[in-house]
């Protein structure tokens, strides 16, 4: 299984960067974990759209899903997904349609979404949706993902992978230190946790983490292996890395974007 960052950025983009996207493969098998503004275009530098075959996104922030809609105005029109040939693509009886998981009430936001457009029935056009059951394992090819809700502003999944041999990842998505991450993420190979705070909320109810409360996690999971992610440029990686080294012993990197991880 090769894990690859397509976007860390959090809720504003890097210079040239791109919010929440994951790409995950394992032989013929690809799917996306999020796709926040940005991803579509990243996402085609490292593998074939019509290609991959489902898309999970684990909560309703428009940072996590935005580029659902380039994504579909791809598999709707471009010039490969057309029945007929045009200029250099054969035409096709079979264009690509991925499934598209949604968290509960995933469908009615988008389908609201897309109608400011005036197309609101674009992303049903373009994927074949459903909303998961949080407390369902869905098979895909030959990976397998489980979920876990984790406390954030709005209701968020973390999302687990797993592949034939029993290699994992696990991406916490957007979070307050919570118990919940911890015992989801137990023994995981990879523990792809948001760091996005240099320091914790000062006031109001606490959304994110910062990373050395990510390395808490990885510490307290028995993380083989520590990503932190949805974090900005604007921040030194290195800073970062040392303040999770504070609280856990494995290794430790930032996410950046083409970052390949074979487990």
């Amino acid at each position: 299984m090769k894990f690859t960052v397509l976007g860390k950025s959090p809720a504003w983009q890097d210079a040239g960067g791109a919010c929440s996207g994951y790409l995950v493969t394992e032989d013929a098998t690809a799917i996306l974990l999020d796709c926040g503004n940005g991803v579509f275009g990243k996402l085609r530098q490292f593998h074939d759209y019509v290609d991959v075959g489902a898309v999970f996104i684990s909560h309703l922030h428009a940072d996590h899903y935005l580029d659902l809609f380039p994504f579909a105005f791809a598999l709707l029109l471009a010039p490969r997904q057309q029945p007929v040939p045009v200029d250099r693509w054969p035409g096709t009886d079979s264009p690509a349609r991925p499934l598209l998981y949604l968290p509960p009430g995933g469908y009615d936001l988008l389908r609201q979404a897309a109608g400011i457009i005036g197309l609101p029935s674009l992303i049903e056009d373009a994927f074949e949706v459903r909303e998961y059951d949080p407390e369902s394992r869905i098979e895909h090819g030959s990976l397998a993902a489980t979920f876990r809700q984790v406390p954030h502003y709005t209701e968020t999944w973390a999302i687990d992978v797993t592949d034939p041999a029993g290699s994992r990842v696990t991406y916490g998505s957007d979070c307050r230190p919570n118990r919940e991450l911890v015992d989801f993420a137990r023994g995981t190979d990879l523990l792809v946790a948001e760091a996005t705070l240099p320091r914790p909320e000062r006031s109001g109810e606490r959304g994110h983490m910062t990373p050395a409360e990510a390395g808490e996690h990885a510490a307290a999971s028995s993380a083989g292996r520590l990503v932190l992610t949805h974090i900005s440029d604007e921040l030194d990686p290195e800073w970062a890395v040392a303040e999770a080294r504070g609280h856990y012993g494995g290794s430790v990197e930032v996410a950046r974007e083409g970052m390949e991880i074979d487990l």
